[in-house]
Formats: C-alpha cells, structure tokens, sequence
C-alpha cells in the first residue's frame, strides 16, 4: 500500500507497528518543512503517541511557540509535529486549533485508541474500508486497492450519480464498501473495546455574523494568509491564468517570499480563445516572476489519458483534468515543489452566473407557493426595507427573469430538493438520456435511486445563499476542484496551497454574508475591491474565462482513440452500459450535444476501472 503511493511522497518512508498487534502505520514523505529531520512517523517525549500526516499546518510557528512555553520539547523542526503536542494538552480536540490542509492518523497507546483527522474543506482526502472488525485506511484509492483486502466492485447508485455529476458526492465512492471520511470529521477507534465514531469538529454554517467593511476585512485575512502560505524550505511557485483568482494569490504571496518565485501557465496548440499565455506571462512580469508556459496538444493530451484517470483516483469527469496535471509536472520539472494555485475563489465570492440562479430559486421554493411568486417575495421582505435589501430584490426579479427557463422545472421537483446542480447542462443533460444507455440490469438493480439525492434539505432551509454556498463548498469544490488539485499534483510530487480556501477567510466571508449578502453583487465584488492596489485595474476589469481546452475536438479524438473499449469493455461486460448504446456514444457528436458529454463520462469511468484493475486499454487508431 505504501509502495502504491509513492508519487505522493518519493523523497522517503516512514512506518509504524502497535507493539499488541492492533495497529499498522505507514506513510511516504515529500520533504517540504525540516528537509534532514521531519521524518515519521513523529512521536510526543514518550513515545505513547505516534503519528503519520499528509499535508501542511500553516500555523505551526504560532504553535509551536505557545506549545514551548507550555513545556513541551519538540524532536524536530517539523510542522506536522505540532499535532502531536496539542494532542498531550487538548486529546482529539487539538484539530481545532490547526490551520492548514492535512490528513493525520495518530495512535494513542495508553488509550489504546486510533484517531484520524481531515482537514474543514476537505484538501487532504482519506478513504476508509470497515469489514469485519477491521479498517483499512489510505490517502488514495489506488493504496487502498494495494492491500488485497477491498474488493473491486462498482456501486451502482454512485456509477448514476457521477453519470449526471462527473463526480461522485461524498462520502461516497464509485466503489461499493469504500467511503471518505468527510470534511471536518474524525474517526475515533477504540481498540479494547472495539468502537468506531465519527465525529464532525466544524460546520460551515457556524461562522458567526460580521459586521464591518467587507473589503477592508478580507484584504486584512488574505495578507495574513499570504504570510503563512509562502512558508517552505523548497523553492515556491504560483499556477497562473489570466484571471482574478491566481493573480490576487500570486500578488499577496510574492510580496511575501522572501525568494524568487515561479509562475505557470498552459496553453494550446493554436492558440484558441481561452489560451491564457498571453496575458499571465504580462502579470508575471509585473511581479518580477520568471514565467514558463506549456503547451498542450490534442495528441499529448489523447497519449496521457489512460494514465490521468489512473492519477486522479476518482473517476472526474473534467476536461480541463490534464491541464492541471501538466502545470504541476513544469513546477516540479522545473525545481518547484510547492506550488500555490486561486481555486475556491470562485465559489466564495460568488463567480459563477448558475450559483447566482440557484440562490434566487431557492430563495423562492423556500419562501412557498402558497400565492404567485413575485406576491411571496413582496410579502417576505423586512418592514422598513433598506436601500440594499430593495437592490437585493430588484436584482432577485432581474435575475430571475433572465434565467426563467432554467429554474422553472424546479418548480415541479420535491419540496425538500434544492434548486441547485439541476440548472447545470450536464447534469440536464443525463437526467433526459442517462438511461437510456443504461443496460437493463444495471436500470432494474438501480430501482427509485435518485441523483438528486445529494441536494435534498429538509426544510425549512436556512439563508438561502448559505445554503447554496456550502452545497457547492460540499459538492463540486470538493470532489471537482479539489480532489483533482490533491490527486494530480500528487501526481507529480508537489504540494499545490489553496489560499483561498483557507477556513479563516472562508469563516470571514461567511460572516460577512450573514450581514449583507452579496450574491446581489457583480461577481467577485468583495475580492475585486479587496486586492485593489496590489492587482492592476487592467487584470480587475477583465472579463471571466473558463479553464477550457478545445472542448468538441478533445472529446472526440478521446472517441476514435478509445471509443472500441466503451463497446466491450468493462462497463459493458459489468452490465453497466447497454453495448448498442455504447455504439451510438462513439460516433463523433457536437459538444453541446448527449452524445459528447455522456461519451465523455462513460469515457473517464472505462478508463479509471481499467486502470485500477489492470485491464489493458485498446488503442484504436484514429
């Protein structure tokens, strides 16, 4: 199993063995803090706590001080040390006190207990297989496949649900028997006697209310993060495109490091309307970072395939995928072991137009039919409404109005289900023909599984855009954006650093939503007006562009490279996919059309259980 995983961590291993049997430990390091002497597993003075962790505690200076002045006496230099002396003076409550991304698992001898940590959005992943007494654990998938002892079988409410998400929610998996644990949770085992709990240690929803000036609030919490997330021993890079995200994180951190940092950027093969090059190479320069860009063929792309879904763990049905991947391998090609990516911006400033429509609709479901809708608002806003809040409803109607057609079929779905990933093409897109492609078998055995499952709240519902803000925290940012960012620059040996979805600030923007909403705003109106001054108006006034590649020509290369393995593949030989069907998804489609985008999710899916089966990909010349 350690073996498996050693993408995440080449520069050494660590293992660990409970002296009554119970317990078995291991874990490969990719030296990133205390290069000679962080090496696990780590224990406190006495050696009665042992511990292996994944990831980054950004606040370990800060901790380790007060933990010093407490008395403690650290071994080494390492951040992931600190876990280990919170434990002495707080037991499992000291993940409270971590800032950072991380997974840990820490064993308590005296307690005979196993405790294991993820991180409150969810960065570091863990799967976990219970069977007859006994967990296996592991960072990836693929290790937990290592150990001989999970067997390989498809869950078939999970294989609909990626089929009209790409993704599966957790803490599911596309395996049957295998789960993650959730964001913000631990796994408490006690040995003697035998006792599993899982215990959540933050919410989301929890933020208290913020009053103040928004900017000023999360200009203070982005220069207080840029100082922590710089922190490394090995040199620092920044993934760069030509939006506001990267270049507010590549702005904050430079001014931070004390060296030299890298910038990188892909583009492709001819240059098409979202290659980026151009103006990421403009910003770089007015940082003062070299720049380095990569090009991305179709052919390159086509080659890499089977091996990206081997990397990304998950069956992601993200074109986009090998992007990330191949500006994490220039970091590291490039001597760039940490590299610091603007994902989660987006998502906690409001970034997407469908988000927006799915708080307004939401919103509405929530308030009830009982008159015509446009009587609800009216009678629901505030007596005495202020300027912002009659603003908030104009925008409310103006947005509805502009997006009718979409929301409207939410009108007819359950009353506990909430307006959300339905409004998304793709998703629309499998709820009309997913099942059709589906073999009988594989429809009979699925009976009244709904996909929309993972977006039922019972009501009544909270703030609507809260609500609508921690689904998609919880849904697409999780198991899309951040499991691809995890998954493929393990791939190539690098720590990428999400900024944005530092908990502090994702607590500050909470807060500041509970006070004045600001869904209402422009997108990413806080974050604009917060790094004014450090980014230049003429990067602020651009409009937003999608990470796309050449969508409708990727997808079908894919199709005529390896559309012979959706024929008689394992899907089909499974009874998953009906093989007429599978003949029809191969011929070449458009790219708004069933057949590309279902193509393309059958595609990644074949792909990802060959690889981790070990079944051999056909590769039909095309």
């Amino acid at each position: 199993m350690n073996a498996r995983m050693r993408h995440r961590g080449p520069d050494g291993a660590g293992e660990f063995a409970d002296a009554g049997g119970s317990v078995f430990m291991a874990m490969r390091r990719l030296s990133i803090i205390d290069l000679e002497g962080g090496w696990q597993p780590l224990h406190d003075e006495s050696k009665r706590v042992s511990l292996v962790a994944n990831g980054e505690i950004y606040n370990f200076v800060e901790l380790r001080k007060s933990l010093e002045k407490a008395g403690h006496r650290f071994r080494t230099g390492s951040d992931c040390e600190t876990i280990v002396h919170l434990y002495e003076e707080e037991g499992p409550n000291c993940v409270e006190r971590l800032r950072g991304m991380f997974c840990y698992a820490l064993w308590d001898a005296r307690a005979r207990r196993l405790i294991i940590g993820r991180d409150r959005l969810g960065e570091k992943p863990i799967y976990i297989y219970e069977h007859e007494g006994k967990i296996i654990f592991a960072s990836e998938m693929k290790a937990l496949l290592a150990s001989g002892e999970v067997p390989f079988e498809l869950d078939l409410v999970s294989v609909n649900q990626y089929l009209h998400y790409g993704w599966v929610p957790e803490p599911r998996t596309v395996l049957k028997g295998v789960r993650k644990l959730p964001p913000a949770h631990l796994l408490i085992v006690n040995v003697d006697p035998w006792s599993v709990e899982t215990r959540e240690y933050w919410r989301f929803d929890d933020a208290p209310p913020v009053e103040g000036e928004p900017a000023s609030l999360i200009r203070a919490e982005l220069e207080n993060i840029a100082g922590m997330i710089v922190r490394s021993d090995v040199p620092v890079g920044v993934a760069l495109s030509a939006g506001v995200d990267s270049s507010a994180v590549a702005a904050l951190a430079a001014r931070r490091y004390p060296g030299v940092m890298g910038a990188f950027s892909i583009g492709y093969t001819g240059r098409p309307m979202h290659d980026e090059r151009g103006m990421a190479r403009e910003f770089a320069a007015y940082i003062g970072a070299p720049f380095y860009e990569i090009e991305i063929s179709v052919d390159e792309m086509v080659d890499f395939f089977p091996e990206l879904n081997y990397w990304r763990d998950d069956p992601i049905a993200d074109i986009a995928g090998y992007g990330y991947y191949a500006v994490n391998r220039a970091a590291r090609e490039n001597g760039f072991p940490v590299l610091l990516q603007g994902h989660g911006g987006d998502e906690l400033f409001w970034g997407y137009p469908w988000v927006v429509r799915a708080v307004e609709a939401t919103r509405l479901k929530g308030i009830g039919r009982r008159r015509n809708w446009l009587s609800s608002l009216v009678e629901h806003l505030p007596r005495g409404v202020s300027k912002p809040e009659l603003v908030e409803g104009l925008y409310l109607l103006g947005g509805l109005a502009h997006g009718w057609k979409k929301i409207r079929p939410a009108r007819n779905t359950p009353a506990d289900q909430v307006v959300f990933y339905d409004l998304c093409d793709t998703y629309q897109i499998a709820a009309r023909a997913a099942h059709s492609t589906y073999h009988q078998s594989f429809a009979a055995r699925l009976g009244d599984s709904v996909a929309a499952e993972s977006f039922r709240v019972k009501q009544p519902w909270p703030s609507a855009d809260l609500l609508i803000m921690r689904l998609l925290f919880g849904s697409y940012l999780l198991q899309n954006g951040i499991a691809q960012s995890d998954r493929l620059s393990m791939a190539s040996s690098v720590e990428l650093r999400l900024p944005l979805l530092d908990y502090k600030l994702v607590e500050l923007v909470v807060g500041l939503q509970k006070a004045a909403p600001s869904y209402v705003l422009p997108a990413k109106a806080w974050l604009r007006e917060a790094v004014s001054g450090i980014v230049p108006q003429w990067v602020l006034d651009r409009r937003k562009r999608g990470f796309n590649p050449p969508v409708t020509p990727w997808i079908n290369a894919l199709k005529a490279r390896y559309g012979e393995d959706l024929c008689s593949g394992y899907l089909t030989e499974s009874c998953v996919l009906d093989r007429e069907a599978a003949r029809r998804l191969i011929t070449a489609g458009s790219r708004f059309g069933v057949r590309n985008d279902l193509a393309f999710k059958y595609l990644v899916l074949e792909s990802w259980c060959r690889a981790m089966t070990g079944l051999p990909t056909k590769t039909t010349a095309g």
